[in-house]
C-alpha cells in the first residue's frame, strides 16, 4: 500500500494520469458529437507516427514549444509567472527577421548574429517586466500581458515598413540565406543535393521534404544547461531561493531584486532564442502580419505546466504538444472532426495537471484512513 501511494504521488505518475484522462474525455466528446472515438484517436496517432516525414514535422513543430516551455519553466522555478513568453517570442522573431534581412555575412557570422538578435530582443523584453517587478513591485503578469499586445502591434508595424515588406504579401522578405539553420539547407537547394537525397526514402522524407533544422538539438542541449544552472550552481541556488521564499532569501543576504531581474532576462532570452531558431529554420523565414496571437508562447506555458516546470521534462511535454497539434490536422482531413478538438484535449490535459496538486494530499489522507481502519 505504501509503495502504491509513493508511486501515485510522483509528478510523472500524476502527469501520465492527466494525459490519459485528457484523451479519455476527448474520446467521450468525439463520441457525443458523432465521431468514432477509437478510430479518431487512431488517426491522430497515425498522423504522427506513420512516416518519417510526419515524425520530422512533429519535431519541427515541437521545437519552439520546448524552448518557450523551458523559458517559462525557468521563471517558474524562481517564483515568477512569465505569461509574457508570447510577446518575447514575437519580439525575438522581429529582431531576427530585421537583422537577417539587413545583414548578409557568411554563415559563420550571420547565424550567430541573427540568433543573438533574437536572444537580445527576448531578454530585453522579459527584462522590462523583471525591472518593473523588482523596482516598483508591479506584478509581472500585468506587465507581461500588456507587453504581449505591444509586441503584436509592433510586429505588424515592422511588417508594413517599405524596407521589409514583401510586395503583394502580408509578410516581410525572407532573411538572407546565409542565416538559415536547416540541416543540409544549402546542399538540398542544389540539383545535385536533391538528386542524392531523392535516392534514399528516409532522407527524402526527413530532410528534403521538411524544414528539419538544428533547433531541436539546441533545445535538448539548452534543457540540460538550464537544469545544470538551476541545480548545480550558486546562481541557480540564489534564484530558486528567491522563488521559494523571497523574504528568507533576503534575510540570508541574497539580493532579491537583482535575481528577479536576472530571472526574467534569462527567461526572455530563451524565448527569444526560440523565435530566432524559428525564423532561421522554418519557411518562410520571416514574419507576417498578425491578426491574433499565434500562441507559441502561451502553448509554451502549458508545456511548462505539464512538465511540472522541469526543463528536461519540457522536451517530452513539447513533443506531446507538437504531436497533438500536427496530428490534429490529419484528424480534421481524414475524419472530418474539427481541429478545435485538439485544443480541447490540450485544455483538459492542463486542467488535470492542475488537479495533480490536489491528488497527492488526497492519496495521503486516504492511506492514513486505511491504516486507522486496519
Amino acid at each position: 500500500m505504501n509503495k502504491t501511494v509513493h508511486i501515485l504521488k510522483k509528478p510523472l505518475t500524476m502527469t501520465l494520469i492527466a494525459i490519459f484522462f485528457g484523451f479519455l474525455v476527448a474520446g467521450i466528446i468525439l463520441a457525443a458529437v458523432g465521431y468514432p472515438p477509437v478510430q479518431s484517436l487512431g488517426v491522430l496517432l497515425n498522423g504522427v507516427f506513420s512516416s518519417p516525414k510526419h515524425m520530422s514535422n512533429v519535431i519541427i513543430k515541437s521545437t519552439p514549444l520546448i524552448l518557450t516551455g523551458i523559458g517559462v519553466a525557468f521563471a517558474f522555478k524562481t517564483g515568477l509567472f512569465n505569461i509574457g513568453a508570447e510577446g518575447q517570442f514575437i519580439m525575438g522573431c522581429v529582431a531576427a527577421t530585421v537583422v537577417g534581412i539587413v545583414c548578409d555575412f557568411p554563415p559563420v557570422i550571420q547565424i550567430p548574429l541573427v540568433l543573438g538578435a533574437g536572444v537580445a530582443a527576448g531578454a530585453l523584453y522579459g527584462g522590462i517586466a523583471g525591472f518593473l517587478k523588482a523596482k516598483f513591485g508591479i506584478h509581472e503578469v500585468l506587465t507581461s500581458i500588456m507587453l504581449n499586445w505591444i509586441a503584436l502591434y509592433f510586429s505588424n508595424y515592422v511588417c508594413g515598413l517599405e524596407r521589409f515588406h514583401k510586395p503583394d504579401t502580408i509578410g516581410t522578405y525572407a532573411i538572407n540565406r546565409s542565416g538559415y539553420t536547416m540541416i543540409l539547407g544549402n546542399y538540398k537547394a542544389t540539383e545535385g543535393g536533391k538528386a542524392a537525397l531523392m535516392q534514399n526514402d528516409f532522407l527524402k522524407n526527413t530532410l528534403l521534404k521538411t524544414d528539419v533544422n538544428a533547433g531541436f538539438l539546441i533545445a535538448i542541449i539548452l534543457a540540460v544547461l538550464v537544469s545544470f544552472l538551476l541545480y548545480k550552481t550558486a546562481k541557480g541556488f540564489e534564484l530558486r531561493a528567491v522563488g521559494a521564499n523571497r523574504f528568507a532569501a533576503e534575510f540570508t543576504g541574497i539580493n532579491v531584486n537583482r535575481n528577479i531581474l536576472h530571472s526574467m532576462l534569462i527567461s526572455g532570452a530563451i524565448c527569444g532564442l526560440a523565435a530566432a531558431l524559428y525564423i532561421t529554420g522554418n519557411s518562410p523565414h520571416g514574419i507576417a502580419t498578425l491578426a491574433a496571437f499565434e500562441n507559441t508562447g502561451f502553448n509554451g506555458l502549458a508545456v511548462c505546466l505539464i512538465a511540472a516546470s522541469s526543463p528536461v521534462g519540457c522536451i517530452f511535454a513539447g513533443l506531446l504538444f507538437g504531436g497533438l497539434i500536427y496530428g490534429g490536422q490529419t484528424l480534421q482531413y481524414e475524419v472530418g472532426a474539427p481541429s478545435e478538438i485538439i485544443n480541447i484535449v490540450i485544455g483538459i490535459i492542463v486542467f488535470f495537471v492542475a488537479l495533480t496538486h490536489i491528488i497527492p494530499p488526497l492519496v495521503e489522507r486516504l492511506s492514513k484512513g486505511g491504516k486507522k481502519h486496519d
